[in-house]
């Protein structure tokens, strides 16, 4: 475009600089017709050629303005052309990264859709694998709490028992608590001949000897109070021992047998809770 515009510019230069001699040259004729140098018929032939001149000068000034103005047109579509041409292959340059861009796109969703899938995949075989451990500990903790020894502390005693062991000795432990007391005899002798050296051996004695006081069972109750009393003379329910075999002695009508039994625990044990009701009970006892 600027190039056209420098080409249309020149070319007005040059039709003012004829346009200018031409001026020149009929102010040269009319001066010489004033001065008389040439007669009408010349100075009409002067004007003639003039304007032939003048003619041909203006048909070749359009014609050149026409072949520029073709010329300058040729050139413009020439250029729009080539600007369209670079417009378009812009275009198509810009569509393909487009089309680039969106495939990646979603080759990378893809891509990250199988991810997340396998990481949910994962998390899933996890929970299903933590669940399964735990439900395999818990299984190996219920086949352990069956063979394993359990801590216990029982009348003030502490000491491992077997879960058979425990299990049956609280079953007659129940039968006593609930006042059935045959059930409960039965129940007490079994365990101490199945566990003769088990921690709860000793107590398993003393309670017997209540289970058999209740079936008013006296003289076996007095054999199983003795009997704890001899072999665990430091056992908490020692003293209580005592106590309820002089209880059993008296409901036999056995009052000094009773007495001496009271004067044994009250000696042996002075500072417990039996020895003191034990002396309340000497203050009745008769004989």
């Amino acid at each position: 475009m600027g190039c056209s515009r420098k080409l249309t510019a020149r070319y007005a230069q040059v039709l003012r600089a004829r346009v200018f001699s031409l001026v020149a040259l009929l102010s040269l004729v009319a001066g010489s017709a004033q001065a008389g140098l040439f007669d009408d018929e010349e100075a009409r032939k002067a004007i003639l050629d003039l304007r032939t001149r003048i003619q041909t000068n203006d048909d070749g000034g359009r014609a050149r303005l026409s072949e520029f103005k073709q010329t300058q047109t040729a050139l413009l579509e020439q250029v729009q052309e080539q600007l369209r041409e670079q417009l378009r292959e812009q275009v198509q340059q810009l569509r393909r990264g487009l089309l680039d861009l969106s495939t990646q796109l979603d080759l990378e969703r893809a891509d990250n859709a199988k991810l997340r899938g396998a990481q949910e995949q994962l998390a899933r075989d996890v929970a299903e694998l933590q669940r399964s451990v735990k439900d395999l500990m818990k299984g190996l903790d219920d086949r352990l709490r069956v063979i394993e020894p359990q801590k216990i502390v029982f009348d003030g005693k502490e000491f491992l028992a077997e879960p058979e062991e425990k299990r049956v000795h609280d079953q007659a432990m129940t039968a006593l608590r609930s006042g059935d007391f045959d059930k409960a005899v039965n129940a007490l002798n079994g365990f101490l001949q199945r566990y003769p050296a088990s921690g709860y051996a000793d107590s398993a004695r003393f309670w017997l000897g209540n289970a058999l006081y209740g079936q008013k069972s006296y003289k076996e109750a007095i054999s199983a109070f003795r009997a704890l009393v001899t072999a665990a003379p430091a056992h908490p329910r020692a003293p209580e021992a005592l106590l309820a075999l002089a209880n059993c002695q008296i409901e036999m009508k056995d009052n000094r047998a009773a007495r001496k039994t009271i004067e044994e625990l009250v000696k042996t044990y002075p500072a417990s809770e039996a020895a003191a009701a034990g002396k309340e009970r000497l203050v009745t006892l008769k004989g």
